[in-house]
C-alpha cells in the first residue's frame, strides 16, 4: 500500500491506518529510535507515542513525504525519552554529536535573533550544496544518529573516509553560515 493510501486511511479515522504504517514503517523507525535511545523497550515506545501522534495529527496535517513526518515524530520522542532517563548523566554519543554540532551550528536558544525555521531553510539549502554521497553521510550521522561504523559500512567505505568526510563538511558549514551572517 502507498503512502497516499495510508494516509487517506487517517483522514477515514480507520485504524488501519496504524497497521499498515507500521508495517511499512515499523522496522525503520524502531531503528531510528533504538540508535538514539539505545534500548528495545524505549525505542518501542518512541514508536507507538509515533503511531498515535500520526493518529492525532492527521487529519488536518497531510504529509507529503509521509515517512519524513514520522521520523521526525519519532526521533523527536526518542530524544525527549533520552533526556528524560538520562537527566543527570547525558548518553555519551549524544553528547558528543551535539558538541561537533555546536562548533557549526548556533544554539537558537540564545539566538534570539535566530528563528530555528530559519536555520532549518539554511541547512536544508547547504545541503544541497553538496554531493550526494556526503549529504548521506552528514544525514545518517546526525539525523539518524548512526555511528560512524554503521556509516561506513552502510556505503562500503572505510571508518576513515567517513570521518574525512564530516570534518570537511561541518568546516564547509561553518563556511556557508557566515557567508549568510550567521556568526557561531
Amino acid at each position: 500500500m502507498d503512502d497516499s493510501k495510508i494516509i487517506e486511511l487517517f483522514f477515514l479515522r480507520n485504524e488501519d491506518a496504524i497497521r499498515h504504517t507500521h508495517d511499512i514503517y515499523g522496522r525503520r523507525l524502531f531503528i531510528l529510535a533504538d540508535n538514539i535511545v539505545k534500548d528495545d523497550q524505549d525505542a518501542e515506545e518512541s514508536v507507538n507515542d509515533t503511531y498515535m501522534k500520526a493518529w492525532d495529527t492527521i487529519p488536518p496535517q497531510k504529509p507529503t513525504h509521509f515517512f519524513a513526518y514520522l521520523a521526525k515524530i519519532c526521533r523527536n520522542f526518542a530524544l525527549d525519552k533520552l533526556d528524560w532517563k538520562h537527566a543527570a548523566k547525558r548518553n555519551a554519543e549524544v553528547v558528543s554529536l551535539t558538541q561537533e554540532m555546536e562548533l557549526c551550528i548556533p544554539d537558537v536558544r540564545h539566538n534570539r535573533n535566530m528563528e530555528a525555521k530559519e536555520l532549518g531553510r539554511i541547512l536544508d539549502a547547504f545541503l544541497r550544496t553538496l554531493p550526494e554521497e556526503n549529504q548521506l553521510v552528514f544525514l545518517r550521522r546526525y539525523w539518524f544518529v548512526d555511528t560512524i561504523a554503521e556509516i561506513a559500512a552502510r556505503y562500503n567505505i572505510s571508518e576513515s573516509a567517513v570521518n574525512m568526510r564530516l570534518n570537511r563538511t561541518r568546516t564547509k558549514l561553518r563556511a556557508y553560515l557566515a557567508k549568510e551572517g550567521i556568526r557561531i
